[in-house]
């Protein structure tokens, strides 16, 4: 037998590159090239595009980095000719005060019908000359299918991130396994992250001296990384201490790391992301346990308000209670269920989970089929909207006035809507004032009978639009109505044409104004510029994308998003910005400085917005 492992070769070494104040050299300008330059801004590199006809020649997001500083555009005609491509002096014009020699290029277009035939010739002779300067050029790497955490609760993009690779092969399938491996970690990991690291940087007690040696501790390692690679355990046992024995500065500094380690190890994760500033202190004064924040272990306040704050941080609650503190008062929360059509058997897990596991309260509508409402149990209480000819608008006042009480005692209301509560359920209605009080309602789709009715009747609904027109034709679709929500199924892939018909123009052109009786590929007039749209991808899953935008923009924002998600469907019109933020309740009608205005405070004074994931409270169903 070995006595140590055997290897097998055709892994990738897999390295964390840092390319801080260095430069990356892009080649290309493409969308694949924008990503790279996007990745290499977050690293804090220095960026310099080169491409056949500069400026000009790259896609949107290269010229608008270009625009506000962040990357530098330089044409390779005027630059370089391609007699000096053997010469290996050829990119030294690349360099400049502000980027100063190349740490790493990236090629791309190889591939891109814009630039593959120059590009590919010149790949071998690029990589020759990144050889003989010694540079790390993407002939020689694989660039992973990154994901960057963001810390919860401050929004920000942590310092944590996930890279999958199968070492340059099934790339698609690479990004589906990261996808799904992110959606199977805690959110709270770029939080603890950046916990951790602060922790460590306390612990480490940067630029200290031991004064009984006199010698500086360099507590990073001589190659400045904080990786402890001496042990392959926290746990490894020391040298006993005694209480009354002096401690110098190392032996301080080693103490803490170690203490560190074990928090790292061995505390959940939720925990670690919500250390504060107080509570690290106490971990690193060898204190077991945490702080109890304006506490007893009664639960009671406590009446030593009075001690220094160190003090008070010592009285610290040991054991699993202090690790996972348990809330005494119960957090209510709202969710907003759909019932579908009436048969019971059409009841989607999630809703009859929180009809028989989680709720509190049940407030009905009317029409809910008592089929269903015998499946609630006897404990749970149950109440029927009182909606009569005269009284809908009260009886709608007075059920959304009881689930915020009763949310506010702790409760868990489930507000039982038949159908899907988004289709004529007034969900938008509710949403918005649950949201005004405090609470923020988990919508749970039904069965629509807009799709089960004519199935029981015997009748296909297959008259909805699809992007794809029939034995090869040119999709066809209804033109614009400021009341009219467009629903598109299988259009994603043909998005191009898709908005061309809507606009009634080249969507990469929007100052026509179309034709207003429709132009072969829509019934009616031109969809504005302005109008909003939406693209849902792999809906419902944990890797769930929702890009929306303006159909002036959404043809680019899909391309800078690079691979798609199938399964996705599009969603156009005024109803996709309805319930965003504090709510937008008069989308049917042109808002105060225009729609241009509306647009622009929906997403912020960006042209898109990116959401990925879904909410949290499915976790819970």
């Amino acid at each position: 037998m070995e006595p140590f492992s055997p290897f097998t070769g055709g892994a990738s070494l897999l390295l964390s590159f840092r390319v801080q104040k260095k430069t990356v050299l892009v080649i290309g300008g493409d969308a694949l090239a924008a990503s790279r330059a996007y990745v290499s801004l977050e690293a804090d590199a220095n960026v310099v595009v080169l491409v056949r006809g500069g400026l000009q020649a790259v896609c949107d997001e290269l010229q608008w980095r270009a625009r506000q500083g962040q990357v530098s555009v330089l044409d390779w005609g005027t630059l370089l000719s391609d007699s000096r491509m053997d010469n290996v002096g050829a990119l030294e014009g690349v360099s400049s005060p502000r980027t100063p020699s190349i740490s790493l290029v990236c090629v791309t277009g190889t591939l891109s019908p814009s630039f593959s035939s120059r590009t590919r010739i010149l790949a071998p002779h690029i990589a020759r000359v990144c050889r003989a300067y010694r540079i790390p050029h993407s002939a020689t790497f694989t660039s992973l299918s990154t994901h960057r955490f963001v810390d919860p609760t401050t929004g920000a993009k942590s310092s944590m991130q996930l890279g999958v690779t199968a070492n340059g092969e099934g790339c698609r399938l690479v990004s589906r396994i990261r996808r799904e491996a992110v959606a199977a970690l805690p959110k709270e990991l770029g939080g603890a992250v950046t916990a951790s690291r602060e922790q460590e940087r306390k612990a480490e007690g940067a630029g200290a001296v031991d004064e009984k040696n006199d010698v500086d501790l360099d507590t990073e390692g001589e190659n400045g990384d904080a990786e402890d690679t001496s042990v392959n355990t926290p746990n490894q046992p020391v040298p006993i201490r005694r209480a009354d024995e002096p401690e110098s500065v190392a032996e301080a500094v080693k103490r803490r790391m170690r203490w560190v380690a074990q928090v790292s190890e061995y505390w959940p994760i939720s925990r670690l992301s919500a250390l504060k500033e107080p509570e690290m202190r106490v971990v690193l004064s060898g204190s077991i346990g945490l702080p109890s924040v304006g506490q007893n272990n009664h639960g009671e306040s406590s009446s030593s308000q009075s001690l220094p704050p160190l003090q008070m941080e010592l009285r610290s609650q040991h054991g699993l209670k202090s690790i996972s503190p348990i809330s005494s008062k119960k957090e209510g929360r709202i969710l907003l269920v759909g019932s579908g059509p009436g048969h019971p058997s059409l009841l989607t897990l999630a809703t009859h989970n929180a009809l028989t596991k989680h709720a509190d309260l049940v407030l009905s509508d009317k029409l809910v089929p008592s089929a269903v409402l015998e499946l609630i149990p006897q404990h749970v209480e149950l109440r029927i909207a009182r909606k009569f000819p005269g009284n809908a608008d009260g009886a709608q006042t007075e059920m959304m006035e009881a689930a915020v009480e009763a949310a506010r005692r702790g409760l868990t209301v489930v507000r039982l809507k038949q159908g899907d509560p988004v289709v004529y359920g007034r969900a938008g209605e509710e949403v918005l004032y649950f949201r005004s009080h405090g609470f923020e309602p988990l919508v749970v789709p039904g069965v629509s009978s807009a799709l089960a009715a004519p199935t029981f009747a015997g009748i296909p609904v297959t008259q909805l639009c699809t992007g794809v027109g029939r034995q090869g034709k040119e999709v066809r679709l209804p033109g614009y109505e400021r009341s009219r929500t467009l629903l598109i199924l299988m259009g994603v892939a043909r998005l191009t044409e898709v908005v061309g018909a809507l606009l009634g123009c080249s969507p990469f052109n929007t100052t026509s104004e179309g034709d207003s009786k429709g132009d072969g590929r829509r019934d009616g007039s031109p969809y504005p510029p302005t109008t909003p749209i939406a693209i849902i991808e792999r809906g419902s899953m944990p890797d769930q994308r929702v890009l929306v935008s303006t159909l002036a923009d959404v043809c680019t924002a899909l391309e800078s998003l690079g691979a798609q998600r199938p399964p996705g469907m599009i969603v156009v019109g005024w109803a996709v910005l309805a319930l965003h933020g504090h709510g937008d309740v008069r989308v049917l009608e042109e808002g105060e400085g225009g729609d241009e205005e509306r647009v622009k405070r929906w997403l912020g004074g960006r042209r898109w917005n990116v959401i990925e994931g879904i909410s949290e409270g499915w976790a819970a169903l």
